[in-house]
């Protein structure tokens, strides 16, 4: 290949570019999305593509580079409602989004990071076992886990709020999301937090 058939140096930059100004459901800009906590950053990725087709599925780990909006998607699929209908899904998150953009007039991408920040325990309690007795002992939460349990809390409050009620999923979605990025503890997510840690506390 002679110098003139090279690619360009500075191509991958310009696709990286192009990734950082592409818009998730084409109206959410992910380019500025600020971070308040460094140790659950890397396990919050923040891409335009909602749905990767489960090509994250076959390694260990891999769901960690998929988008959370996608993986809050996944997680509430697990109802008895919505599993199997991940289009379904799709539309109550990108429709709880439009709500919460025109509640707070900010992006709510930012608002969903801010409520998973918010929302992921920093302690738990293990039980062991010592001579036949089971003691519950107070542990760190990993950063992977915590992301995990805070989109398991947002999840289960949406289908708690929702479930035999006029109130829709996309609106007990966007109260989840609002509250848990205010911190608010009347919010189902924030008030499993709390209850995990006050737990956590006793068995130091």
């Amino acid at each position: 290949m002679s110098e003139s058939e090279q690619p360009e140096p500075d191509a991958p930059a310009d696709s990286e570019e192009a990734v950082e100004n592409a818009q998730l459901f084409g109206v959410w800009e992910i380019g500025e999305i600020e971070y308040a906590d460094p140790s659950t950053q890397r396990y919050i990725n923040v891409t335009p593509i909602a749905h990767t087709m489960g090509r994250h599925a076959s390694k260990q780990f891999k769901k960690s580079e998929i988008s959370i909006v996608e993986r809050l998607v996944n997680r509430l699929m697990q109802s008895e409602d919505n599993t199997g209908h991940k289009q379904k899904t799709l539309k109550i998150v990108k429709d709880a989004f439009e709500i919460v953009n025109e509640r707070s007039e900010e992006n709510p991408i930012q608002v969903l990071v801010t409520a998973v920040e918010n929302a992921a325990p920093r302690e738990e309690t293990v039980r062991l076992k010592y001579g036949g007795i089971s003691v519950p002992q107070a542990v760190d939460v990993a950063p992977q886990r915590r992301v995990d349990q805070a989109l398991k809390f947002l999840a289960d409050g949406t289908a708690s709020a929702s479930y035999k009620s006029t109130t829709s999923a996309a609106e007990a979605l966007a109260q989840q999301l609002l509250g848990a990025a205010d911190y608010d503890v009347q919010t189902y997510a924030i008030n499993q937090k709390e209850e995990r840690e006050r737990v956590a506390e006793a068995a130091r």
